[in-house]
């Protein structure tokens, strides 16, 4: 009978666990709350590596690319020179790339910086608020924002140099 009360248990403790996994699931993959085309990109402001701040609301009038990456990822490192590229094609063309760092420490994304050879502003989310605020889930993650301040295209993926242009004709100013 004792063994029979145990296993009853541990079945009973599997199934709430279970359903618990089933509702957060649920729960994450319903929620009407993710970001999407169309919507406004929500305001933040976040320290620049290398000093100063950027507040994506005084950047109305300018298309904005936003992109998150972390060191660790290596989709993230192979679309880097890609972004720098149509960084320096467009950067007087009233486009703003902006790099979101996830969480890393100034030094870490400094000698990251330096190893890519990136030149566009980059952006500290140490405390991940704005990856959070941007709902973000896997990486790379890339925004593309209208020079009225709307989300034109979000893409999870590692960007290549003809997806970039394609998204950057729809938030040229």
């Amino acid at each position: 009978m004792g063994k029979q009360n145990r296993m009853f248990i541990r079945v009973a403790i599997l199934g709430v666990l279970l359903a618990a996994l089933v509702f957060a699931v649920y729960s994450s993959l319903a929620s009407d709350s993710v970001l999407k085309a169309g919507d406004a990109a929500p305001n933040f402001q976040l320290e620049q590596l290398g000093g100063g701040s950027i507040t994506l609301n005084d950047l109305r009038g300018k298309g904005v690319v936003l992109n998150f990456w972390g060191s660790w990822c290596k989709p993230c490192e192979a679309e880097m020179p890609e972004l720098e590229k149509q960084y320096q094609k467009h950067k007087d063309d009233g486009v703003v790339f902006i790099g979101v760092n996830i969480g890393q420490t100034p030094v870490t994304v400094e000698t990251f910086v330096k190893q890519v050879g990136v030149t566009f502003p980059i952006l500290l989310d140490r405390e991940r608020e704005i990856t959070k605020l941007y709902k973000i889930g896997p990486i790379p993650t890339t925004y593309f924002i209208d020079k009225d301040g709307k989300i034109t295209d979000i893409l999870v993926v590692q960007l290549t140099e003809e997806m970039i242009e394609e998204k950057l004709a729809k938030i040229m100013p």
